[in-house]
């Protein structure tokens, strides 16, 4: 990764020829547990629980302290906040360097970041003036020593100047043909280093998807107009032949099969390159579980029949896992889950996954725990790359409010990725159970061929903050034991949208509506109706607390149901979140909603953001409870509500 030019200091000529260079700066680190040998310092999510800072600072050589004010008197508030997130002397100064050589280097670091982030907000006229003990860093020797008191005064002064807008926009070579398209270069637009380099990469992305994987930017020239405050950007690229895909060698695969690996990329010999298809391939390859990392990389040139050679480099997963989990809520009590898993059971990233559940503790009788057990198989690539074989039992004793079941399932199928968003999946099930509801003791063997269609884009499975993830399930089911058919329908969806360009305000919605035809409420087992409430639907209401009740105030479940979420996830840092939420439900014996009977509740979360997801605690109260519903809903676990 190359460099900004060093910044030129005092000149007064009006313009000025320099070369932009991506500058990727991402400091991220939460450390889940930070304990070293007999040190007696222990963090835990990046937050002190003992210990001091010496512990941490007895590995650095001769440790140098200093102290970091940072002076942009014409940045506004947003460009102020960017330039002290830039700055590493800022980020790191509870942390000593290591003498006065390590003060100097991180000083010269800090200069260049600072630049490149004035840079990528378009004020190309910025000055950068650091000083250490009152001394201008570029007068200082490379042999400076700073024998002061600690910790050592650094200052940083920043003279942000004007904010640029673009100019002349020229392309030329073989982009001259799609000079129809902007890609974010308009005249009097974004001038930021940022948008210039998106830009680059987007005419660069669009002859590759003319099938021509060599297209590369060739020239660049970048001129800013210091009496105009224009910055003029002339770009040259050359698009090279159209190409189809060549061999494809795979390198830093052990327990997983190579030639497998090669397969599971579907990158066939012959057909035309496609950017697309190759970072369809980067994720399928990420999604066997079994890789750390995977690169994709086209080669420099096409080989002796015009194909471009493929490389794929992988590094290797732990083939084994366990873990344990839990959530809680004083309406649902404590749950508490194990499992063991296997990511690479015979070389070709088959997976077997073993887990157990105890659930209801604290809120049920012991003798009423709920108990869940299964094991899961999975085999990709049975039928083509995007194919996934697999087949799975389990067995159940739970004990909620609405009914007591024992059941013992199997159930095989196949799911296909139409492509990186849209999925399908089709399975025959078959379900032994013995219910006891209010409608009395039932006996059920329960045929069933779930089907399934997922389209999901959003940016982030755990934390999304941009996109849409849409559900549509049809399950047509019999009863062999007493004759009953019925059709279950569900589809669900959820939007996210970053009200900010930094996410800090994301909006959240679900909605989610289900209905069961052919048959009527007593012929469809307890556990296939539907509910609501709880800390997976309506928060503040107990679990299976919304809709119809018996005699005795217990639910009896519905044939169809509405349900409904708001939140808005505000992040106070970049680890803590704010979430104030509105949840709103119905459930019906009839075959569509009742929307009469809508329950809403209203709370507040708070999220912890780490590697494996949010920590998520939710406070909710019923706004319209009826007597027998509790007075509020406390729930915690992993990740976010939906």
């Amino acid at each position: 990764m190359s460099a900004y030019e060093r910044q030129m200091s005092g000149g007064t000529a009006p313009r000025r020829v320099f070369s932009l260079a991506l500058l990727s700066a991402l400091l991220c680190s939460t450390a889940l547990i930070g304990a070293s040998g007999n040190a007696a310092a222990f963090e835990i999510f990046g937050i002190k629980l003992w210990g001091s800072s010496e512990d941490e600072d007895a590995d650095i050589v001769d440790p140098l302290r200093y102290a970091v004010t940072i002076e942009a008197p014409d940045a506004d508030e947003d460009l102020a906040e960017k330039l002290e997130n830039a700055s590493a002397l800022k980020d790191d100064q509870e942390r000593p360097v290591s003498g006065s050589l390590g003060l100097l280097a991180k000083a010269r670091a800090d200069r260049d970041q600072l630049v490149a982030a004035l840079y990528a907000d378009a004020r190309y006229e910025g000055v950068v003036t650091i000083t250490i003990e009152g001394k201008p860093l570029d007068d200082l020797p490379p042999d400076a020593e700073f024998s002061g008191p600690q910790p050592i005064p650094v200052v940083i002064n920043i003279a942000a100047g004007p904010k640029f807008t673009l100019g002349d926009i020229r392309l030329e070579g073989d982009a001259a043909g799609l000079a129809g398209a902007d890609f974010g270069l308009i005249a009097g637009g974004d001038a930021g280093s940022g948008a210039v380099l998106k830009a680059e990469a987007s005419i660069v992305r669009a002859l590759k998807e003319q099938g021509r994987p060599l297209a590369k930017v060739t020239a660049r020239e970048i001129v800013a107009d210091h009496a105009t405050s224009t910055l003029d950007v002339t770009l040259t690229v050359a698009a090279g032949p159209v190409a189809g895909y060549g061999d494809t060698t795979v390198e830093g695969t052990e327990k997983v099969d190579r030639d497998f690996t090669e397969y599971m990329t579907g990158l066939k010999r012959g057909r035309q390159y496609s950017p697309e298809e190759v970072d369809e391939a980067r994720d399928r390859l990420l999604r066997l579980e079994v890789f750390n990392s995977v690169t994709l990389k086209e080669a420099d040139s096409l080989d002796a029949g015009g194909n471009i050679p493929i490389g794929v480099e992988v590094s290797e997963r732990k083939p084994r896992y366990f873990g344990l989990g839990g959530t809680f809520s004083n309406t649902e009590g404590l749950g508490l889950e194990g499992y063991w898993g296997h990511r690479n059971l015979f070389g070709r990233a088959e997976k077997l996954r073993i887990e157990g559940e105890i659930s209801g503790i604290g809120s049920n009788e012991l003798t009423e725990l709920n108990y869940n057990a299964g094991i899961m198989f999975e085999k990709p690539g049975v039928v083509g790359p995007a194919s996934k074989f697999f087949a799975g039992a389990n067995t159940v004793l739970e004990h909620p409010d609405a009914y007591d079941r024992f059941s013992v399932k199997g159930n095989t199928g196949l799911s296909y990725d139409l492509d990186r968003q849209q999925t399908v999946s089709a399975e025959v099930a078959l379900d032994y159970s013995k219910i006891t509801d209010s409608f009395g003791k039932h006996t059920f063997l329960i045929a069933s061929i779930p089907l399934r269609y997922v389209y999901d884009n959003r940016d982030n499975r755990l934390n999304p903050t941009t996109g849409f993830r849409a559900l549509a399930y049809a399950e047509p089911s019999y009863d062999i034991f007493n004759g009953a058919a019925f059709v279950k329908l569900r589809g669900e969806g959820s939007a996210y949208q970053s009200l900010d360009a930094a996410s800090k305000f994301v909006l959240a919605e679900r909605v989610a509506i289900g209905s069961i035809i052919g048959a009527g409420l007593q012929d469809v087992p307890a556990d296939r109706r539907f509910y609501s409430g709880g800390g997976g639907s309506v928060r503040g209401y107990a679990y299976q607390g919304i809709g119809p009740k018996d005699a005795d105030g217990e639910p009896i479940g519905g044939l169809s149901f509405f349900e409904t979420s708001f939140e808005m996830r505000i992040a106070i840092t970049d680890t803590i979140g704010v979430v104030p939420f509105v949840d709103a439900g119905t459930v019906s014996t009839d075959q569509f909603p009742d929307f009469s009977g809508m329950k809403v509740g209203a709370g507040v979360g708070l999220r912890y953001i780490t590697p494996f997801g949010p920590l998520r605690i939710d406070a909710a109260v019923p706004l319209n409870p009826d007597p027998d519903d509790p007075d509020f809903g406390i729930y915690a676990g992993i990740g976010q509500a939906f």
